[in-house]
């Protein structure tokens, strides 16, 4: 996992959320031959003329929508706009054991993937819903474009497309959804300390986590305390009033501060770590 004390340099995450495959089974194919595999995965392709002014600069024509059960995803070869977001060497993005290719956006293999019908999604539950059947199509689309990485938009995330699609099915065994490939934890330096932040939690909880890094502890164990959080917020929703909880180890405790009513436009979760005695 990549955490580092820049994000005062961060892009804006874009509204919508996608997804771009890096994959070399996309170089020299025809769009036609793409659409042909499309068809035979049952993902009912058809051509799309206009993607609409917000899309247009990302999505480089022709595009696709496919279908895969009650899902619509906007397909189609990654324009420079969407390249430009997704730059791993830009101090905003994360990667998590993934290193892009020398020439990855010369090279013609990435495309985008944008799911649609975003007024479906009225709170945290549907839209969690909506990405898991979102994610199965990425699954498709790795597999069909042998791909070897995988960036996710709202944590401006990059990792590796074997781990990503090894994680889904993970999550369609057991229900625990892959939030290491899904958040990004983000190290801030405080000047006095350090603190780290949670980035694309939002989209599933409609929170952000944020806690100061007790001294000595390390990026790997704030990691691992603020993802069984987030995970636990994913699966049961936003933190709605304070509370004191054991932390992972024994005399360990969690404090959860939620903002007040009207705080702020975008919530976050203040995290406080502690030890008896």
């Amino acid at each position: 996992m990549d955490a580092d004390d820049r994000d005062a340099l961060i892009l804006p995450v874009p509204p919508e959320p996608f997804t771009l495959i890096l994959g070399p089974a996309i170089r020299g194919a025809s769009d036609d031959a793409i659409e042909t595999s499309l068809r035979h995965m049952g993902l009912q392709p058809e051509r799309v003329r206009d993607v609409g002014a917000d899309l247009d600069a990302r999505v480089a024509a022709p595009s696709f929508r496919v279908r895969f059960g009650a899902v619509s995803v906007l397909a189609g070869r990654a324009a420079r706009a969407a390249l430009d977001l997704a730059d791993p060497d830009h101090p905003s993005t994360s990667l998590l054991a993934a290193s892009l290719p020398r020439g990855w956006r010369e090279s013609g293999d990435c495309w985008i993937f944008v799911p649609e019908d975003r007024g479906a999604a009225a709170s945290a539950r549907a839209q969690t819903t909506r990405m898991r059947e979102f994610f199965k199509t990425m699954v498709l689309m790795i597999d069909l474009f042998d791909a070897s990485h995988i960036f996710w938009s709202p944590a401006r995330l990059w990792s590796d497309a074997p781990q990503f699609r090894a994680s889904i099915a993970e999550m369609l065994a057991s229900g625990m959804p892959p939030v290491l490939h899904l958040v990004a934890f983000r190290r801030k330096d405080l000047g006095d300390g350090a603190s780290m932040r949670t980035r694309g939690l939002a989209l599933f909880a409609g929170q952000e986590l944020e806690a100061r890094i007790p001294g000595g502890w390390t990026v790997a164990e704030m990691v691992r305390r603020l993802s069984r959080l987030a995970l636990d917020m994913m699966l049961n929703g936003p933190v709605q009033t304070a509370r004191t909880m054991r932390g992972l180890d024994a005399g360990e405790w969690i404090d959860l501060l939620p903002p007040m009513d009207g705080a702020s436009q975008r919530s976050t979760v203040i995290v406080e770590f502690g030890r008896d005695g």
